[in-house]
């Protein structure tokens, strides 16, 4: 039976995942350079750090590593705070868990003041018991520590508790470890074909309510 459910933040359900393409082109529109066509593809994989210092090399920046970093992350701030929008079915979603009694928090890589600025904007703060962040905790989604705390929190067991995620690293780390997960379709995830192999179900958004209790109704 259905008793707690963890959700990740961007990407799941929050439509944000692009920001983090987009941040580097956006702080370089500020200062006035337009950016090259294949700015995102660049710096997909690299980590903030070694975005700043190519953003710095390639674009003859008079400032410090340190600097574009902030300035980066300044733009991702401000996305969180005034910008960002729930995904289509998020809110009507949570009402119908709570009016069930099924326990919510969520786990995400999201610093905890955005993801709070971003839910206290947008009425959805009181649906989440708690907030569990990877830099708080010191591991990544690449571990399963986020969830089991998350678990723990909520009171749960992997027989009643739902993972709900977007990325497939993240539900990869989450059924290795025994968890039930529901895969939340984001534009922003290129591997949908392991998606599908791996999670338990796949919504298109969380409007597909009854794909999630179908796959609930398994526990």
């Amino acid at each position: 039976m259905l008793r707690g459910v963890i959700f990740d933040f961007d990407g799941t359900l929050f439509d944000s995942m692009f920001i983090w393409d987009s941040a580097g082109e956006t702080y370089l529109r500020a200062l006035g350079k337009e950016p090259e066509e294949n700015l995102q593809t660049v710096l997909k994989p690299m980590s903030l750090r070694q975005s700043a210092a190519y953003i710095r090399r390639r674009y003859h920046l008079e400032l410090s590593v340190e600097e574009i970093m902030q300035g980066i992350g300044r733009v991702v701030e401000d996305f969180y705070f005034h910008t960002v929008e729930p995904k289509p079915g998020v809110i009507p979603f949570l009402e119908e868990l709570r009016q069930r009694n099924i326990g919510m928090c969520i786990a995400t890589a999201v610093e905890r003041y955005q993801a709070e600025a971003a839910l206290e904007r947008c009425g959805m703060r009181a649906f989440f018991s708690g907030i569990f962040t990877c830099s708080e905790l010191g591991s990544g989604k690449d571990e399963p520590i986020l969830y089991r705390t998350a678990m723990a929190h909520l009171g749960t067991d992997r027989g009643s508790t739902i993972v709900v995620e977007d990325a497939y690293h993240a539900i990869r780390t989450a059924k290795e470890d025994d968890f039930v997960v529901a895969a939340v379709f984001d534009a922003g995830e290129a591997r949908q074909e392991e998606i599908r192999r791996l999670a338990d179900c796949c919504l298109t958004d969380l409007r597909d309510t009854d794909i999630f209790w179908k796959c609930a109704s398994a526990l």
